[in-house]
C-alpha cells in the first residue's frame, strides 16, 4: 500500500496517462454511497482514474437498522457488511486508516500511521463524534449507541443482567429524540416485565422535530411498553449505579443498572481546524453544489457540513439527507472533471420512519401515517432497498423473506455473507 499512499511523480496533466485521484474520507452514508455512485460512471473504471475510500472502521454500518441487532431481528453482517465485501467488484480501493489532518492548500491527507496521501478531488464525509464531557459521569458510566461495537457491548451487558439474580433491570435512556425513543422501545420488548425503562429529556415533548402523528404513535408505543417518560427533566450526573435528575427544581435519584447516552455530538477536531469557513457549531460551510467555496475541488456531505440550497434552505443532518447528497456529489465531481456545469443539491423530505419495538414501527410520508406491524414491514423493506449494493440487498432480503431457520444456506455461504 506504500505506493498508493506516497507522493508519486506525476506526469503532465495534459497527457492521457495522468491519473486523477479522488479521495473519499469517511465510509458512512455520505462517503460510501458517493464512492459507489462514482463507480456508475464507466470512465472511472479506467486506469486514468483512482478512487480511494479511507475509513478507520472495517465495516460499514447501516445505522437505522442497528436497533434490530439488539433484539436479534437482524444479524451483524446484515447491518454491518465489510467494506472489502461491498467494494470487491468495484474500482474503489479501500484503505482502513485513521485520519490525522488534511491540508487543503497542499491537497494532502495525513494519516496517523505517518503516511501521506495526495488528491485531485476530495470528498469529506467523516460525520461527527459523540461528546460525553458535557455531563459529570457520562464518560465513565454512560454507554453510547452509534456503532456496531456499541450494539455488541450493549448485548453483552444485557446478557449479564438478564442472567443475574436482579429481579428488575433498570435502564435510563438520555434523550427523547429518534435514537432514544427507538432504543427504549426495543429494550422494553427485549426485557419485557423484567425491564424498567426510563426515557429522560429536558424538553416538553418527545421527537420534537418530527410530525405530530409520529409523536402520537411513539407515545402510544412507549406507554404500551410501560416506558416511564420524564419530560422537563434535566440529567445532572451519572454514577455507577444511579443517576441524578432535576424535575422542576427538585432533585431526585434513580437507581440504574445501565445508562444509554443518545445525544451530544460535536465536530471532529481536525475538521474544526481546516482552513476554510465554519459555522458556530464547527461545521464546514458548503455551497449549494456541495463544495467548499475556497477549494472547489473539495466536496462535503453529511452532518459535518452546513449545506443550504439555492433558496437558502438548510439540509437536515440526517442519514436520509446524506443518502440523497451522495449521487449529487458524484455527478458534480464528474461535471467538475469534464468542465460541465455543476448542479445544486436540493433536499427532498421523503418522510420519517421509526422502529417502535419488535416488528413494530411508524412510517410518515407525504402526509400519510401508518403504524404497527404493517409499518414495520414497510420500514424494513424500504431500508433493505437502500442497502449499499445489489448483492448485499439480495442476501438480506433472502434471509428476511425465508427466515433465519428456513434459510438453508450452508456454513460456507453464511461465512461468505459475514465477510
Amino acid at each position: 500500500m506504500n505506493n498508493l499512499l506516497s507522493n508519486r511523480n506525476r506526469k503532465n496533466k495534459n497527457t492521457t496517462n495522468y491519473n486523477r485521484r479522488i479521495c473519499v474520507l469517511g465510509g458512512g452514508f455520505g462517503g460510501l454511497y458517493t464512492a459507489l455512485e462514482l463507480c456508475k460512471f464507466a470512465q472511472f473504471h479506467h486506469s486514468n482514474y483512482e478512487i480511494i475510500l479511507i475509513e478507520k472502521k472495517e465495516r460499514f454500518l447501516f445505522t437505522p437498522l442497528l436497533y434490530e441487532v439488539v433484539t436479534g431481528e437482524l444479524l451483524d453482517w446484515e447491518v454491518a457488511p465489510s467494506y472489502q465485501k461491498l467494494l470487491a467488484d468495484s474500482p474503489v480501493k479501500f484503505y482502513q486508516a485513521e485520519i490525522e489532518n488534511v491540508d487543503l492548500e497542499q491537497k494532502l491527507i495525513n494519516l496517523e500511521n505517518g503516511e501521506i496521501l495526495n488528491y485531485d478531488y476530495l470528498v469529506l464525509a467523516v460525520g461527527k463524534e459523540t461528546r460525553l464531557d458535557i455531563l459529570p459521569g457520562a464518560a465513565e458510566y454512560a454507554q453510547t449507541f452509534r456503532s456496531l461495537a456499541d450494539a455488541e457491548r450493549l448485548k453483552e451487558k444485557l446478557i449479564i443482567l438478564e442472567t443475574s439474580d436482579i429481579s428488575i433491570i433498570k435502564i435510563a435512556v438520555a434523550g427523547a429524540g429518534p435514537n432514544g425513543v427507538e432504543i427504549a422501545c426495543k429494550l422494553a420488548d427485549r426485557l419485557g416485565k423484567k425491564g424498567e425503562i426510563h426515557l429522560i429529556d429536558r424538553g416538553n415533548e418527545i421527537l420534537k422535530t418530527l410530525p405530530k402523528s409520529c409523536q402520537t404513535a411513539s407515545y402510544r408505543a412507549l406507554l404500551k411498553r410501560n416506558v416511564q417518560i420524564h419530560l422537563h427533566t434535566s440529567l445532572e450526573r451519572i454514577k455507577a449505579d444511579e443517576i441524578i435528575i432535576n424535575y422542576q427544581g427538585k432533585t431526585e435519584r434513580l437507581s440504574t443498572d445501565l445508562v444509554l447516552w443518545t445525544g451530544g455530538n460535536q465536530s471532529i477536531q481536525w475538521v474544526k481546524e481546516l482552513s476554510c469557513q465554519h459555522n458556530q457549531y464547527g461545521q464546514l460551510i458548503a455551497t449549494p453544489t456541495l463544495q467548499i467555496a475556497e477549494y472547489p475541488e473539495v466536496f462535503v456531505l453529511g452532518d459535518l457540513a452546513e449545506i443550504r440550497d439555492k433558496k437558502g434552505k438548510i439540509s437536515p443532518t440526517t442519514a436520509q439527507a446524506a443518502f440523497q447528497q451522495a449521487p449529487r456529489a458524484a455527478k458534480n465531481i464528474w461535471a467538475k472533471i469534464t468542465g460541465k456545469k455543476l448542479k445544486s443539491f436540493s433536499y427532498l423530505h421523503l418522510g420519517e420512519m421509526l422502529t417502535l419495538g419488535v416488528k413494530n414501527a411508524v412510517v410518515f410520508s407525504f402526509g400519510i401515517t401508518l403504524d404497527g406491524k404493517l409499518a414495520g414491514i414497510i420500514r424494513r423493506g424500504v431500508y433493505i432497498q437502500r442497502l449499499p449494493t445489489l448483492k448485499h440487498k439480495l442476501q438480506v432480503a433472502k434471509r428476511w423473506i425465508f427466515g433465519g431457520k428456513k434459510n438453508k444456506c450452508s456454513r460456507k455461504d453464511a461465512k461468505t455473507q459475514r465477510e
